[in-house]
């Protein structure tokens, strides 16, 4: 008996979906008439111009250095003190790809001791409330 309420309760909750009036027959409004949309057109440019020949193709530009220049611009022009610090510093004796190995860890490194740690690590500033430490005694 129990099986025969439990399934003519199931068969009325079933029916009350279909038909008409029922929560998933509702009348809903349509999305894509509420707007016309305008048609796709491209503005023209007057600013491209046919490429003059012996300019090289686009097919020839690498396009990765092409986006690092569009990001971040060609290489900034060195003042001449900067150049002067360079030079002095060993520009032209200095190994391509250093930066590649400095990250190794097969890079052999030599201890500072602890003065250059704290140095390097010290907070920025202009020094103004600097203390010098004395050692103990």
């Amino acid at each position: 008996m129990r099986k025969l309420i439990l399934a003519a309760g199931l068969v009325s909750t079933l029916s009350a979906c279909g038909g008409g009036g029922g929560l998933l027959n509702r009348d809903r409004p349509d999305e894509f008439a509420v707007s016309r949309q305008a048609p796709l057109v491209i503005p023209p440019d007057f600013a491209l111009v046919p490429p003059a020949p012996g300019t090289p193709s686009a097919a020839n530009v690498d396009s990765s250095r092409a986006a690092m220049e569009a990001m971040f611009g060609g290489p900034a022009p060195r003042s001449a003190t900067e150049s002067a610090a360079l030079n002095a510093a060993g520009r032209a004796n200095a190994a391509p790809g250093i930066r590649s190995s400095v990250g190794d860890p097969g890079t052999e490194v030599v201890e500072k001791g602890t003065t250059t740690r704290d140095i390097i690590a010290a907070p920025e500033g202009d020094g103004q409330d600097a203390r010098a430490a004395v050692p103990p005694q």
